[in-house]
This record gives structure tokens, C-alpha cells and sequence, in this order.
């Protein structure tokens, strides 16, 4: 007879396994040492999740483009990786703020509701478009301070990595 432990954690596998998450971006990382480090965190979550990065190439000539010109193209982009499904996330400076306790605890309830693709998006330079804005089903800020779109990346990941810890009682994350 087989030992209750292996069992249950088939069973919380398969419940987290259930949903995945994704994660689109503008623009490619310039930084390599940006890229190992978001790799890192990317082949640890395969641990908990079914996780993805689509990164969604610049535009080209933004350079002629005003910023809602630009916005609502990225827009465009974005809103197109999108199944009708899929619940959307920006991840934006006017965003709720959570603790990385109260994100696991975010990250659980998506869960649980039953959303097969939870997508976090990060914007532009110039952050989302009034109809990406309109699309979405929440905001999430990581702080009151301004990053590079290409750090938010790596923190990101991290906190979503974080939050699984969090939630499987493992010793990542310390109070």
C-alpha cells in the first residue's frame, strides 16, 4: 500500500499543474547576465508551474511614433498573444502592491478560481494602451519605485518562484 506522502504531492502537483502563467514582454533583454538569472528562476518554477515568456519583438521605427501611437501598437501586440480565456495582469506603477506572502496568497486564489492561463504583462516605456487597460483584470505594482522593464522581468519571475515556496512551505522565503 502505497505511503500518503508521494500522494499528496501528486495530488498538489496536479492542482498547480493545472493552470499555467505567462509572462509577455516588449522588446528583447539586452543584459545576458539579465537573461541567466531569469533562466534560473524559469527551470526552477517548471518544479510548480507550467510557466512561459513571450517576448514581443520592439517596434520598429518607434522612434516616429508618439507615445500613444506606440502604446496603442504594443497594445495591439499584446492583447494578439491572448486567448479569450486567458486572465490578464498588468503589472503596472499604479498596481496594487503585495507582500510576497499576500502574492502567494494571490497566486493561490487564481488558482483555485479555476483560470487556465494567468497572463502578467509588462509594458512598454510608456506603459499600456486605454484598451489593454480595459482588458485586463487587475493591476499588480512591484513598488513605488520606477525599474527597467528588463529588471521587472527577472523580479518577477522571482516573486512568482517565491510565492510557490511560500505556498508548498519550503524554506526560500524568510519573514
Amino acid at each position: 500500500m502505497p505511503t500518503p506522502i508521494p500522494c499528496l504531492i501528486f495530488k498538489w502537483n496536479r492542482l498547480f499543474l493545472g493552470m499555467q502563467i505567462t509572462l509577455i514582454a516588449i522588446g528583447k533583454t539586452d543584459k545576458s547576465e539579465l537573461e541567466q538569472l531569469i533562466s534560473v528562476y524559469e527551470k526552477r518554477l517548471k518544479h510548480y508551474i507550467k510557466f512561459q515568456m513571450e517576448i514581443i519583438p520592439d517596434i520598429k521605427n518607434r522612434k516616429n511614433l508618439s507615445e500613444s501611437q506606440q502604446k496603442e501598437k504594443e497594445g495591439e501586440l499584446i492583447l494578439a498573444q491572448l486567448q479569450p480565456t486567458d486572465t490578464l495582469i498588468l503589472l503596472d506603477e499604479k498596481g496594487k502592491q503585495y507582500t510576497s506572502m499576500d502574492f502567494s496568497q494571490f497566486l493561490q486564489k487564481k488558482m483555485n478560481s479555476g483560470i487556465k492561463n494567468l497572463v502578467l504583462a509588462i509594458g512598454g516605456p510608456y506603459g499600456f494602451s486605454d484598451t489593454v487597460y480595459s482588458k485586463s483584470a487587475g493591476k499588480i505594482s512591484l513598488s513605488k519605485m520606477t525599474f527597467s522593464h528588463q529588471m521587472v522581468r527577472l523580479f518577477i519571475v522571482e516573486q512568482i518562484y517565491r510565492g510557490f515556496t511560500i505556498l508548498r512551505n519550503e524554506p526560500y522565503h524568510h519573514q
